[in-house]
């Protein structure tokens, strides 16, 4: 996979936004970059996060750096990407991970 750039889609890694999709909004520096969700579409905040924090997907959207929610927005709509399904509170926190058996606690 190419090195991130603006416009691509990613999953956050690491976090209390684990599991979630954002949007390169910025290249910071090699370790950072701006990205946002948008928070009414996948409850990702604009935030800065590592690169490290971050796997990148297949998806890429037509973005000018620094652009607005509001304009990340109205690019995934015209993009015709699936937006990704938010994870109920519940269903996030008690997840299990992979090869980790469950614990009775009745």
């Amino acid at each position: 996979m190419s090195p991130l750039e603006i416009g691509s889609i990613c999953v956050k890694t690491l976090g209390r936004e684990k599991g979630k999709q954002c949007v390169v909004i910025d290249l910071i520096d090699k370790n950072f970059v701006l990205v946002t969700g948008p928070p009414n579409i996948t409850g990702v905040k604009r935030r800065r996060a590592k690169v490290r924090h971050l796997e990148q997907t297949p998806d890429k959207i037509n973005v000018k750096k620094g652009s607005s929610d509001e304009e990340v927005a109205q690019s995934i709509e015209k993009s015709k990407i699936q937006k990704p399904k938010q994870q109920s509170e519940a269903k996030r926190r008690y997840s299990r991970r992979e090869g980790e058996e469950t614990k009775n606690t009745i």
